[in-house]
């Protein structure tokens, strides 16, 4: 390590990494005068909903996702109540799903007329273990459902969820927010499951602002949820079901659109930046990544520390306040696990998954954007490097 590695951390008095701020997330737009020109050209049609661009917008998707179908929503949670509706989740039946996750996933469960019920993550890359997602398939009463999650953009086990999904006749249904852009095998996110639900909000690596976009196979549910995002009205006034307002604005797709060209050099240049930050912090006691498997592709949503808090020698959220110290934001995320927050502490499932509490207790999420450079990953990742040979001095601070 260098001498500058190991100089003492701000927290105890050292001179701040970033003495202006690193915020986690900073949002700026590709080619903003391509998106001007398209913008112009939403509003000169007279036409903000279901027009042209949300059309292009779908049919460019369905072309980087090597899928069939692309159905353009609001945004990635009603894009979820649908396919979950679709798929017939009713009657407060069980759906299985992970703890670790966003507690969107739960939510769209919820709303479809369902009830989460929570499984194990694995330990490796804290995505839904299909060994537990069998077990409390097999134990629950009349399952509706199985939700995994690509967490941080990481590609779920897909090949054993599908077994596992068969084995209990139920449809998987994939909460693929980060996943965009992700790769299992060199097959791209998107062609698993009965379906794959994806967020184009201002955090994720492809934005629309605000948006989802439903990737499918299934040409009956392709249709099914252009007749759904448009409270399941057929055209004619005379609804077919209950539906939602769910259709995502001609605006916000031109938006989308900017943001899919050049998609694939966004996440190879967030993968170098990854690989940067873990070259610096290689060797240090306690601390590894949220990674893929070998030959699989992440976007890197997220770069996510995961720490043996007694090998490091600070928590989590000890490591969390030392980088404020120097100006850069973090996130434990996702702590607490879904299934410990007060929105479900009814289900009475908050002590089921110590594995899960134990991973959400351990992670912190540090800044990585599309447009960092080398230069500031590599500062990042040597503040926390000269925080952790200090670990004792910090915790009794």
């Amino acid at each position: 390590m260098t001498t500058d590695t190991l100089a003492l951390p701000a927290a105890l008095g050292g001179t701040p990494a970033f003495a202006d701020g690193l915020p986690l997330t900073r949002v700026q737009v590709p080619d903003r005068a391509a998106l001007l020109e398209r913008l112009a050209t939403v509003l000169d049609s007279g036409q903000l909903t279901n027009g042209r661009t949300v059309a292009e917008l779908e049919e460019t998707a369905a072309e980087l996702l090597e899928v069939p179908h692309v159905v353009a929503l609001s945004n990635c949670t009603t894009g979820l109540m649908l396919v979950l509706q679709a798929a017939g989740v009713d009657d407060r039946r069980p759906v299985v799903m992970p703890g670790f996750t966003f507690s969107a996933t739960a939510h769209a469960a919820h709303w479809a007329g369902g009830t989460p019920l929570f499984a194990e993550a694995r330990e490796r890359d804290i995505t839904l273990d299909p060994e537990d997602a069998a077990a409390k398939l097999a134990a629950a009463d009349r399952p509706a459902a199985l939700m995994a999650t690509h967490v941080y953009g990481t590609p779920c086990q897909v090949e054993r969820l599908q077994e596992v999904a068969d084995a209990a006749g139920v449809p998987l249904v994939y909460d693929s927010a980060h996943g965009f852009g992700s790769r299992r095998r060199g097959v791209p996110i998107g062609n698993f499951g009965y379906a794959e639900v994806f967020s184009m909000s201002p955090t994720k690596v492809a934005v629309a602002g605000e948006g989802g976009l439903v990737a499918t196979r299934d040409a009956d549910l392709a249709r099914r949820l252009r007749t759904a995002r448009d409270y399941g009205n057929p055209g004619d006034y005379d609804t077919l079901f209950p539906g939602l307002n769910a259709r995502m604005s001609e605006l916000h797709a031109a938006v989308g659109l900017n943001w899919l060209a050049g998609l694939p050099e966004r996440v190879a240049h967030r993968t170098a930046l990854v690989k940067e930050f873990a070259a610096v912090t290689a060797g240090l006691p306690g601390l590894r990544l949220a990674l893929p498997e070998e030959g699989d592709t992440s976007t890197f949503k997220d770069l996510t520390l995961i720490l043996d808090d007694v090998a490091f020698g600070l928590t989590s959220r000890q490591l969390a306040d030392a980088l404020r110290a120097e100006g850069i934001d973090s996130r434990r995320y996702f702590h607490p696990p879904v299934q410990r927050q007060r929105a479900y502490a009814h289900l009475g499932q908050a002590q089921s998954l110590p594995l899960t509490d134990r991973l959400a207790d351990s992670v912190l999420t540090v800044p990585l954007w599309s447009q960092m450079d080398a230069a500031t990953v590599r500062r990042i990742a040597e503040a926390v490097a000269r925080i952790q040979p200090y670990a004792e001095r910090l915790r009794t601070a």
